[in-house]
């Protein structure tokens, strides 16, 4: 079954749009009209790949991206949102908000580079609902508990060592054990306050929204303001307050565990701002390499309309 609802500019329902469920070739497979509700829902619809298209008077015409519906599975589209004659066509999330974000979680930790290293935290879907407070917990705590996590932290631990990075630690064994339980606190609050704590304070999406369309001046500076700009979880964009102040809670939280020659103010900033860079570093990164070597993105998923 597919389902959802039709409003206008206002966000008020639209009763009698025409809705047509577009098969291969743009054929209508059915049509109907939205009821008092604005509601619609296309029964015993096999799998396959579909599109929506809907009408109404005075209303600029809509037709949706592709639509995948596997066997017996009942789908609840995002609102289609119509605009006057002569406006713009957008799209707005409704249904059921649990039902979506825990959709968003499930499409996210099965992308990965090369089928291997997470890529949980790039969003291909331009127009993709918000997480609620709890998913975005549950996103935080399955990037925290990746097995590939805990090699990326004992890669980084080992640099260290190499370079002798806080000498306080001292070598061997022992040093490189301090080493990464230090990296790996590093990882674990910077995620939790950045990407779970502080977004569902603020309600701020904490993922990077692939914008693929532009000259590559436009989407990288695109790409580093995201370190400080994010999506909230209305829509507009504001100050990135969940990763910055995640970045410098977790370099503040560093002072409890770095060797006491190392510790304070300068630390706590040092490492703020190594992580905010290196923020915007990685999404140059996702918006420039990622995409084509990252396995599951949603078909269609293609970044700025």
């Amino acid at each position: 079954m597919i389902s959802g609802t039709i409003l206008d500019a206002n966000g008020d329902v639209v009763q009698g749009a025409r809705i047509e469920l577009l098969g291969s070739g743009s054929v209508s497979q059915q049509s109907m009209q939205s009821g008092s509700d604005g509601q619609f829902a296309f029964e015993n619809v096999a799998a396959g790949v579909y599109r929506l298209r809907v009408t109404g008077t005075d209303m600029s015409p809509y037709t949706s991206g592709e639509i995948g519906l596997k066997s017996g599975e009942s789908l609840i589209v995002p609102s289609i949102k119509l605009a006057v004659t002569g406006g713009v066509t957008s799209v707005t999330v409704v249904g059921d908000p649990a039902v979506l974000s825990e959709e968003q979680v499930r499409i996210a930790v099965q992308q990965r580079i090369g089928g291997v290293i997470p890529n949980f935290y790039s969003s291909y879907d331009w127009n993709a609902p918000p997480m609620l407070a709890k998913q975005k917990f549950q996103l935080s705590m399955r990037a925290i508990l990746d097995p590939v996590s805990f090699l990326m932290v004992a890669g980084v631990a080992g640099a260290e060592q190499y370079q002798n990075v806080f000498p306080a630690y001292g070598p061997g064994l022992e040093g490189y054990g301090k080493r990464y339980g230090a990296a790996m606190a590093n990882h674990v609050s910077s995620n939790l306050l950045g990407r779970a704590v502080y977004p569902a304070i603020f309600r701020e999406d904490p993922r990077y929204f692939y914008k693929g369309k532009g000259g590559w001046m436009s989407r990288s500076l695109y790409a580093m303001s995201a370190a400080v700009v994010a999506r909230g979880d209305d829509g507009r964009w504001k100050p990135n307050y969940a990763n910055v102040l995640g970045n410098f809670s977790a370099g503040a939280i560093s002072n409890a565990y770095y060797p006491a020659a190392d510790r304070g103010v300068s630390l706590t900033l040092l490492n703020g701002l190594a992580e905010t860079g290196a923020d915007a570093a990685s999404n140059l990164i996702r918006e420039f390499m990622l995409k084509g070597m990252t396995s599951h993105v949603p078909s269609g998923a293609n970044g700025q309309p």
